[in-house]
Protein backbone atom coordinates (compact mmCIF):
# COMPACT_ATOMS: atom_id res chain seq x y z
CA UNK A 1 0.00 0.00 0.00
CA UNK A 2 1.43 3.65 -1.11
CA UNK A 3 2.03 6.14 1.53
CA UNK A 4 -0.40 8.92 1.70
CA UNK A 5 1.28 12.29 0.78
CA UNK A 6 1.80 14.94 3.60
CA UNK A 7 -1.21 17.90 2.47
CA UNK A 8 1.50 20.42 3.20
CA UNK A 9 3.72 18.98 1.09
CA UNK A 10 1.59 18.46 -1.84
CA UNK A 11 0.55 21.73 -1.67
CA UNK A 12 4.40 23.58 -1.81
CA UNK A 13 4.67 20.67 -4.97
CA UNK A 14 1.91 22.68 -6.17
CA UNK A 15 3.16 26.19 -5.68
CA UNK A 16 6.60 24.88 -7.05
CA UNK A 17 4.57 23.49 -10.55
CA UNK A 18 6.48 26.21 -13.34
CA UNK A 19 9.81 25.86 -11.50
CA UNK A 20 9.17 21.59 -11.29
CA UNK A 21 8.03 21.09 -14.31
CA UNK A 22 11.34 22.14 -16.01
CA UNK A 23 14.48 20.40 -16.49
CA UNK A 24 16.85 22.99 -17.57
CA UNK A 25 16.45 26.73 -16.29
CA UNK A 26 18.63 29.14 -17.61
CA UNK A 27 20.38 32.07 -15.63
CA UNK A 28 18.07 34.42 -13.95
CA UNK A 29 14.86 32.31 -14.99
CA UNK A 30 14.96 30.92 -11.78
CA UNK A 31 14.33 34.68 -10.28
CA UNK A 32 11.93 35.66 -12.29
CA UNK A 33 9.86 32.37 -12.04
CA UNK A 34 10.22 32.86 -8.10
CA UNK A 35 9.21 36.64 -8.09
CA UNK A 36 5.91 35.36 -10.81
CA UNK A 37 5.25 33.56 -7.83
CA UNK A 38 5.44 35.34 -4.87
CA UNK A 39 3.26 37.88 -6.55
CA UNK A 40 0.14 35.59 -6.89
CA UNK A 41 -2.47 34.96 -4.04
CA UNK A 42 -3.30 31.12 -3.01
CA UNK A 43 -4.83 29.13 -0.28
CA UNK A 44 -2.40 28.47 2.05
CA UNK A 45 -3.38 25.39 4.49
CA UNK A 46 -4.39 26.27 8.44
CA UNK A 47 -3.07 29.65 7.89
CA UNK A 48 -5.11 33.37 7.21
CA UNK A 49 -2.57 34.18 5.16
CA UNK A 50 -2.60 34.36 1.03
CA UNK A 51 0.74 35.42 -0.28
CA UNK A 52 4.23 33.49 0.40
CA UNK A 53 7.55 35.69 0.05
CA UNK A 54 10.12 35.22 -2.70
CA UNK A 55 12.67 33.39 0.03
CA UNK A 56 10.41 31.12 1.18
CA UNK A 57 9.63 29.64 -2.09
CA UNK A 58 13.22 29.58 -3.34
CA UNK A 59 13.77 27.41 -0.44
CA UNK A 60 11.15 25.18 -1.16
CA UNK A 61 12.74 24.63 -4.71
CA UNK A 62 15.75 23.96 -3.52
CA UNK A 63 14.57 21.65 -0.68
CA UNK A 64 12.80 19.97 -3.90
CA UNK A 65 16.07 19.28 -5.80
CA UNK A 66 18.22 17.87 -2.85
CA UNK A 67 15.44 15.85 -1.05
CA UNK A 68 12.41 15.25 -4.08
CA UNK A 69 8.63 15.90 -2.41
CA UNK A 70 10.43 14.23 1.35
CA UNK A 71 12.21 17.94 1.53
CA UNK A 72 9.08 19.26 1.43
CA UNK A 73 7.47 17.99 4.10
CA UNK A 74 7.76 20.30 7.35
CA UNK A 75 10.03 19.46 9.66
CA UNK A 76 9.53 19.37 13.36
CA UNK A 77 11.80 21.23 15.84
CA UNK A 78 14.49 19.00 17.42
CA UNK A 79 13.92 20.48 20.88
CA UNK A 80 10.03 20.45 21.03
CA UNK A 81 8.88 19.18 23.88
CA UNK A 82 11.57 21.26 25.50
CA UNK A 83 12.80 24.40 27.24
CA UNK A 84 15.90 26.34 28.01
CA UNK A 85 14.71 28.15 30.69
CA UNK A 86 15.85 28.34 33.61
CA UNK A 87 14.75 26.57 36.84
CA UNK A 88 14.10 29.93 38.61
CA UNK A 89 12.14 31.51 35.52
CA UNK A 90 9.99 28.75 35.10
CA UNK A 91 8.77 28.79 38.26
CA UNK A 92 8.23 32.35 38.06
CA UNK A 93 5.89 32.65 34.86
CA UNK A 94 4.05 29.76 36.37
CA UNK A 95 3.70 31.71 39.63
CA UNK A 96 2.73 35.38 37.79
CA UNK A 97 0.39 33.03 34.95
CA UNK A 98 -1.97 30.79 37.72
CA UNK A 99 -2.49 33.70 40.10
CA UNK A 100 -4.12 35.96 36.92
CA UNK A 101 -4.65 33.44 33.61
CA UNK A 102 -5.49 36.66 31.69
CA UNK A 103 -1.77 38.06 31.84
CA UNK A 104 -0.11 38.05 28.10
CA UNK A 105 3.34 37.11 27.57
CA UNK A 106 4.52 40.61 27.63
CA UNK A 107 2.86 41.21 30.70
CA UNK A 108 4.28 38.01 32.00
CA UNK A 109 8.08 38.74 30.32
CA UNK A 110 8.11 42.25 31.95
CA UNK A 111 6.92 40.87 35.75
CA UNK A 112 10.19 38.34 35.48
CA UNK A 113 12.58 41.10 34.47
CA UNK A 114 11.30 43.62 36.58
CA UNK A 115 11.81 40.58 39.34
CA UNK A 116 15.39 40.51 38.07
CA UNK A 117 15.47 36.97 37.11
CA UNK A 118 16.59 37.92 33.15
CA UNK A 119 18.31 40.92 31.49
CA UNK A 120 15.79 43.17 29.48
CA UNK A 121 15.30 42.17 26.40
CA UNK A 122 17.06 38.63 27.17
CA UNK A 123 13.80 36.47 27.51
CA UNK A 124 11.99 35.96 24.00
CA UNK A 125 8.02 35.74 23.52
CA UNK A 126 8.49 32.39 21.47
CA UNK A 127 10.98 30.85 24.28
CA UNK A 128 8.10 32.00 27.06
CA UNK A 129 5.08 31.04 24.72
CA UNK A 130 6.37 27.44 23.87
CA UNK A 131 6.53 26.95 27.64
CA UNK A 132 3.22 27.94 27.93
CA UNK A 133 1.84 25.29 25.40
CA UNK A 134 3.88 22.23 27.34
CA UNK A 135 2.30 23.46 30.41
CA UNK A 136 -1.03 24.14 28.71
CA UNK A 137 -1.30 27.66 29.85
CA UNK A 138 -1.09 29.43 26.75
CA UNK A 139 -4.84 30.73 26.15
CA UNK A 140 -5.75 33.76 28.00
CA UNK A 141 -8.56 32.70 30.29
CA UNK A 142 -10.46 35.65 31.30
CA UNK A 143 -11.38 35.64 35.13
CA UNK A 144 -14.80 33.62 35.94
CA UNK A 145 -16.22 37.10 37.30
CA UNK A 146 -15.42 38.75 34.18
CA UNK A 147 -16.36 36.01 31.88
CA UNK A 148 -19.80 35.95 29.30
CA UNK A 149 -21.55 33.20 29.48
CA UNK A 150 -21.57 32.45 25.45
CA UNK A 151 -23.96 29.66 23.73
CA UNK A 152 -24.48 28.59 19.63
CA UNK A 153 -27.36 29.89 18.80
CA UNK A 154 -29.51 29.98 15.61
CA UNK A 155 -32.85 31.73 14.44
CA UNK A 156 -35.72 29.75 14.17
CA UNK A 157 -37.16 30.76 11.14
CA UNK A 158 -35.43 33.20 7.95
CA UNK A 159 -35.63 37.05 8.64
CA UNK A 160 -36.12 36.59 12.27
CA UNK A 161 -32.42 37.82 12.83
CA UNK A 162 -30.31 40.01 10.06
CA UNK A 163 -26.39 40.45 10.74
CA UNK A 164 -24.61 43.39 9.50
CA UNK A 165 -21.03 44.42 9.29
CA UNK A 166 -18.05 46.03 7.15
CA UNK A 167 -15.11 44.37 6.17
CA UNK A 168 -11.87 46.63 4.62
CA UNK A 169 -11.94 45.70 0.90
CA UNK A 170 -9.09 46.65 -1.80
CA UNK A 171 -8.29 50.05 -2.88
CA UNK A 172 -9.78 50.53 -7.07
CA UNK A 173 -9.04 53.01 -9.24
CA UNK A 174 -11.74 55.36 -9.91
CA UNK A 175 -12.37 59.02 -11.65
CA UNK A 176 -10.94 60.60 -8.10
CA UNK A 177 -8.09 58.63 -8.26
CA UNK A 178 -7.39 55.28 -6.08
CA UNK A 179 -10.12 55.24 -3.03
CA UNK A 180 -10.08 52.34 -0.27
CA UNK A 181 -13.46 50.43 -0.77
CA UNK A 182 -15.94 48.60 2.21
CA UNK A 183 -17.45 45.56 2.34
CA UNK A 184 -21.19 46.54 3.70
CA UNK A 185 -23.01 43.31 4.29
CA UNK A 186 -26.14 41.81 5.53
CA UNK A 187 -26.59 38.28 6.58
CA UNK A 188 -29.77 36.60 7.80
CA UNK A 189 -28.81 33.75 10.80
CA UNK A 190 -31.26 31.16 9.66
CA UNK A 191 -29.63 30.54 6.30
CA UNK A 192 -26.07 32.29 6.17
CA UNK A 193 -27.58 33.75 2.93
CA UNK A 194 -26.17 37.02 2.26
CA UNK A 195 -29.56 39.17 1.54
CA UNK A 196 -27.32 42.06 0.48
CA UNK A 197 -23.73 42.94 0.13
CA UNK A 198 -22.26 45.77 -1.89
CA UNK A 199 -18.63 47.60 -2.30
CA UNK A 200 -18.68 51.21 -0.98
CA UNK A 201 -16.71 54.15 -0.59
CA UNK A 202 -17.36 54.60 3.42
CA UNK A 203 -18.52 52.49 5.96
CA UNK A 204 -21.03 55.40 7.37
CA UNK A 205 -24.82 54.90 8.52
CA UNK A 206 -25.38 56.14 4.98
CA UNK A 207 -24.08 53.24 3.25
CA UNK A 208 -25.89 50.52 5.47
CA UNK A 209 -29.26 52.32 5.19
CA UNK A 210 -28.51 51.74 0.88
CA UNK A 211 -27.75 48.12 1.55
CA UNK A 212 -30.30 47.60 3.71
CA UNK A 213 -33.08 48.67 1.47
CA UNK A 214 -31.45 46.62 -1.47
CA UNK A 215 -32.01 43.89 1.18
CA UNK A 216 -35.31 44.39 1.57
CA UNK A 217 -36.90 45.20 -1.64
CA UNK A 218 -35.43 41.23 -2.82
CA UNK A 219 -36.00 39.20 0.76
CA UNK A 220 -38.35 40.78 2.76
CA UNK A 221 -37.89 42.77 6.87
CA UNK A 222 -36.11 41.26 9.23
CA UNK A 223 -37.37 41.49 12.96
CA UNK A 224 -34.15 42.12 14.22
CA UNK A 225 -31.47 43.82 12.98
CA UNK A 226 -27.71 43.35 14.62
CA UNK A 227 -25.22 45.68 13.91
CA UNK A 228 -21.89 46.83 15.23
CA UNK A 229 -21.88 49.66 18.00
CA UNK A 230 -19.87 52.73 16.26
CA UNK A 231 -21.11 56.48 16.57
CA UNK A 232 -21.90 56.55 12.47
CA UNK A 233 -24.56 53.02 13.13
CA UNK A 234 -26.29 54.99 15.75
CA UNK A 235 -27.48 58.19 13.12
CA UNK A 236 -31.13 58.81 14.00
CA UNK A 237 -32.12 58.70 9.91
CA UNK A 238 -31.49 54.67 10.43
CA UNK A 239 -33.31 54.19 13.77
CA UNK A 240 -36.10 56.28 11.96
CA UNK A 241 -35.92 53.80 8.84
CA UNK A 242 -35.75 50.55 11.47
CA UNK A 243 -39.03 52.51 13.47
CA UNK A 244 -41.18 52.92 10.88
CA UNK A 245 -40.32 49.43 8.93
CA UNK A 246 -41.34 47.85 12.60
CA UNK A 247 -37.51 46.28 12.69
CA UNK A 248 -35.60 46.41 16.20
CA UNK A 249 -32.65 47.53 15.92
CA UNK A 250 -29.59 45.96 18.01
CA UNK A 251 -26.15 46.99 18.99
CA UNK A 252 -23.56 44.61 19.24
CA UNK A 253 -20.89 45.20 22.83
CA UNK A 254 -17.95 47.45 21.67
CA UNK A 255 -15.17 44.71 21.46
CA UNK A 256 -16.68 41.80 21.21
CA UNK A 257 -16.82 40.11 17.79
CA UNK A 258 -18.11 36.61 19.25
CA UNK A 259 -21.77 38.01 18.73
CA UNK A 260 -21.69 38.40 14.96
CA UNK A 261 -19.59 34.81 14.96
CA UNK A 262 -21.75 33.85 11.59
CA UNK A 263 -20.50 36.89 9.71
CA UNK A 264 -17.18 37.07 10.87
CA UNK A 265 -16.98 33.18 9.65
CA UNK A 266 -18.28 34.53 6.19
CA UNK A 267 -16.33 37.31 6.38
CA UNK A 268 -13.12 34.24 6.30
CA UNK A 269 -14.81 32.27 3.52
CA UNK A 270 -14.96 35.56 1.84
CA UNK A 271 -11.07 36.68 1.57
CA UNK A 272 -10.15 32.85 0.65
CA UNK A 273 -12.39 32.31 -1.82
CA UNK A 274 -13.25 36.05 -3.62
CA UNK A 275 -10.79 38.73 -2.71
CA UNK A 276 -7.83 36.05 -2.77
CA UNK A 277 -9.30 35.57 -6.75
CA UNK A 278 -9.74 38.58 -8.17
CA UNK A 279 -7.38 40.76 -10.54
CA UNK A 280 -6.90 44.25 -9.46
CA UNK A 281 -5.49 44.94 -12.75
CA UNK A 282 -9.48 44.08 -14.45
CA UNK A 283 -11.14 45.86 -11.74
CA UNK A 284 -12.37 49.38 -13.64
CA UNK A 285 -14.46 50.66 -11.33
CA UNK A 286 -17.08 50.50 -7.92
CA UNK A 287 -19.98 48.65 -10.51
CA UNK A 288 -17.32 46.46 -12.16
CA UNK A 289 -16.35 45.43 -8.72
CA UNK A 290 -19.68 44.75 -7.43
CA UNK A 291 -20.75 42.78 -10.39
CA UNK A 292 -18.04 40.24 -9.61
CA UNK A 293 -19.22 40.14 -6.09
CA UNK A 294 -22.58 39.87 -7.00
CA UNK A 295 -22.19 37.12 -9.24
CA UNK A 296 -19.74 35.30 -7.38
CA UNK A 297 -22.79 35.33 -4.41
CA UNK A 298 -25.34 34.31 -6.37
CA UNK A 299 -23.97 31.70 -8.33
CA UNK A 300 -21.15 29.96 -5.81
CA UNK A 301 -21.72 31.02 -2.15
CA UNK A 302 -25.28 30.54 -2.47
CA UNK A 303 -25.28 27.08 -3.79
CA UNK A 304 -23.02 25.58 -2.08
CA UNK A 305 -23.91 23.32 0.89
CA UNK A 306 -23.06 24.86 4.46
CA UNK A 307 -22.04 22.55 7.01
CA UNK A 308 -23.80 24.62 9.94
CA UNK A 309 -26.83 23.95 7.91
CA UNK A 310 -26.57 20.19 7.43
CA UNK A 311 -25.45 20.12 4.10
CA UNK A 312 -27.93 22.35 2.37
CA UNK A 313 -27.21 25.77 0.88
CA UNK A 314 -28.37 28.95 2.08
CA UNK A 315 -30.58 29.71 -0.86
CA UNK A 316 -32.37 26.19 -0.29
CA UNK A 317 -32.36 26.74 2.98
CA UNK A 318 -34.18 30.65 2.81
CA UNK A 319 -36.68 29.24 -0.17
CA UNK A 320 -37.83 26.92 2.87
CA UNK A 321 -38.92 29.44 5.23
CA UNK A 322 -40.25 31.83 2.62
CA UNK A 323 -43.96 31.42 4.60
CA UNK A 324 -42.49 33.23 7.23
CA UNK A 325 -40.83 35.67 5.58
CA UNK A 326 -42.52 39.07 6.77
CA UNK A 327 -43.37 41.24 3.08
CA UNK A 328 -43.40 45.54 3.02
CA UNK A 329 -46.84 44.98 1.96
CA UNK A 330 -48.46 48.69 1.45
CA UNK A 331 -45.40 50.28 2.66
CA UNK A 332 -43.25 49.29 -0.61
CA UNK A 333 -45.09 51.60 -2.70
CA UNK A 334 -43.68 54.21 -0.12
CA UNK A 335 -39.88 52.26 0.61
CA UNK A 336 -38.82 55.66 -1.57
CA UNK A 337 -39.97 57.86 0.98
CA UNK A 338 -39.21 55.80 4.40
CA UNK A 339 -35.57 55.71 3.36
CA UNK A 340 -35.35 59.81 2.72
CA UNK A 341 -33.97 61.68 5.38
CA UNK A 342 -35.39 64.42 7.43
CA UNK A 343 -33.51 67.91 8.17
CA UNK A 344 -35.13 70.21 10.35
CA UNK A 345 -34.35 73.97 9.90
CA UNK A 346 -35.85 77.17 10.70
CA UNK A 347 -37.33 79.14 8.12
CA UNK A 348 -35.25 82.61 7.43
CA UNK A 349 -37.60 85.75 6.87
CA UNK A 350 -36.45 85.95 3.26
CA UNK A 351 -38.50 82.27 2.98
CA UNK A 352 -35.22 80.22 2.46
CA UNK A 353 -33.63 77.52 4.34
CA UNK A 354 -29.71 75.93 3.28
CA UNK A 355 -28.75 72.41 3.36
CA UNK A 356 -25.11 70.60 2.23
CA UNK A 357 -24.29 74.99 1.20
CA UNK A 358 -27.09 75.13 -1.01
CA UNK A 359 -30.72 77.48 -0.63
CA UNK A 360 -33.52 76.31 -0.98
CA UNK A 361 -36.93 78.27 -1.40
CA UNK A 362 -40.22 77.41 0.68
CA UNK A 363 -43.63 79.07 1.07
CA UNK A 364 -43.11 82.71 2.70
CA UNK A 365 -45.99 82.22 4.89
CA UNK A 366 -43.73 79.34 6.68
CA UNK A 367 -41.11 82.22 7.44
CA UNK A 368 -39.89 82.02 11.43
CA UNK A 369 -41.62 78.74 11.02
CA UNK A 370 -39.84 74.93 12.16
CA UNK A 371 -39.73 73.24 9.34
CA UNK A 372 -38.19 69.30 8.35
CA UNK A 373 -36.39 69.76 5.16
CA UNK A 374 -36.95 66.44 2.92
CA UNK A 375 -33.91 64.72 1.25
CA UNK A 376 -32.57 62.30 -0.81
CA UNK A 377 -29.14 61.12 0.64
CA UNK A 378 -27.69 59.21 -2.01
CA UNK A 379 -28.48 61.98 -4.75
CA UNK A 380 -28.17 64.83 -2.70
CA UNK A 381 -31.31 66.16 -3.81
CA UNK A 382 -34.14 68.77 -1.65
CA UNK A 383 -37.64 67.00 -2.34
CA UNK A 384 -40.18 68.82 -0.35
CA UNK A 385 -41.10 70.12 3.28
CA UNK A 386 -42.57 69.28 5.86
CA UNK A 387 -44.01 70.45 9.30
CA UNK A 388 -42.63 68.98 12.39
CA UNK A 389 -45.55 66.75 12.56
CA UNK A 390 -44.92 65.07 9.53
CA UNK A 391 -47.48 67.12 7.30
CA UNK A 392 -46.66 67.93 3.55
CA UNK A 393 -46.00 71.32 2.86
CA UNK A 394 -45.37 71.51 -0.60
CA UNK A 395 -42.72 71.41 -2.86
CA UNK A 396 -39.13 73.21 -2.22
CA UNK A 397 -37.03 74.70 -4.59
CA UNK A 398 -33.11 75.98 -5.18
CA UNK A 399 -32.96 79.38 -4.55
CA UNK A 400 -32.79 82.01 -7.85
CA UNK A 401 -31.84 85.30 -6.16
CA UNK A 402 -31.73 86.83 -9.87
CA UNK A 403 -34.80 85.61 -10.47
CA UNK A 404 -36.34 87.04 -7.49
CA UNK A 405 -34.80 90.43 -8.58
CA UNK A 406 -37.78 91.29 -10.62
CA UNK A 407 -40.67 88.79 -8.68
CA UNK A 408 -43.35 90.71 -8.00
CA UNK A 409 -43.73 90.94 -3.65
CA UNK A 410 -46.94 90.11 -2.03
CA UNK A 411 -47.75 93.68 -0.26
CA UNK A 412 -51.00 94.10 2.54
CA UNK A 413 -54.16 95.45 0.45
CA UNK A 414 -54.84 99.73 0.36
CA UNK A 415 -57.99 99.50 1.87
CA UNK A 416 -58.13 102.04 5.03
CA UNK A 417 -58.05 100.55 8.13
CA UNK A 418 -61.05 100.26 10.11
CA UNK A 419 -61.46 103.04 12.47
CA UNK A 420 -62.52 101.95 16.15
CA UNK A 421 -65.16 103.48 17.94
CA UNK A 422 -63.61 105.46 21.02
CA UNK A 423 -64.98 104.90 24.34
CA UNK A 424 -66.38 108.08 26.44
CA UNK A 425 -63.89 109.25 29.21
CA UNK A 426 -65.17 111.25 31.91
CA UNK A 427 -64.71 114.68 30.40
CA UNK A 428 -67.12 113.93 27.65
CA UNK A 429 -69.20 112.73 30.00
CA UNK A 430 -69.08 116.17 32.39
CA UNK A 431 -70.11 117.91 29.16
CA UNK A 432 -72.71 116.20 27.79
CA UNK A 433 -74.56 116.12 31.54
CA UNK A 434 -73.85 119.88 31.56
CA UNK A 435 -74.82 120.67 28.23
CA UNK A 436 -78.18 118.66 28.83
CA UNK A 437 -78.80 121.18 32.54
CA UNK A 438 -78.29 124.20 30.27
CA UNK A 439 -79.94 123.27 27.59
CA UNK A 440 -77.37 123.42 24.72
CA UNK A 441 -77.57 121.02 21.81
CA UNK A 442 -74.79 118.50 21.39
CA UNK A 443 -72.89 118.80 17.99
CA UNK A 444 -73.25 115.75 16.07
CA UNK A 445 -70.15 113.65 14.98
CA UNK A 446 -70.50 115.05 11.04
CA UNK A 447 -70.90 118.77 12.43
CA UNK A 448 -67.84 118.47 13.83
CA UNK A 449 -66.12 116.70 11.13
CA UNK A 450 -67.19 120.18 8.75
CA UNK A 451 -66.06 122.54 11.09
CA UNK A 452 -62.75 120.63 11.71
CA UNK A 453 -62.58 120.71 7.30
Amino acid sequence: MSKSLHPLALFRLTVLGPLASRNQLKRGEIKVLVRELASQAYHIPDSRRVHLSEETILRWYYDWKRSGIEGLIPKSRRDKGKTLLSHEIQTALLSYKKDNPSRSINTLISLVEKQGLIARGKLSRASVHRFMQQQKLSKRIVADRNSIERRSFVAEHCCDIWHGDVLHGPSIQTPGGMKKTYLVSLMDDASRLIVHSAFCLGETALDIEGVLKQAILKRGLPHKLIIDNGAAYRAGSLQSICAILEIRLIYCRPYEPEGKGKLERFHRTFREQFLSEISAEKIVGLNNLNARLWAWLDHIYHRRPHDGLKGKTPLDRFREDLVHVRTLGFKAAKIDDIFYHRVERTVRKNGTVSWEGMEFEVAYEQAGEKIKLVVDPHTNKALRIESVFGDDLGPVTPLDALANLHRKRQRPHDAPAPVLKQLENSVELAYREYSQLCGIPLPTQSSDDKQEK
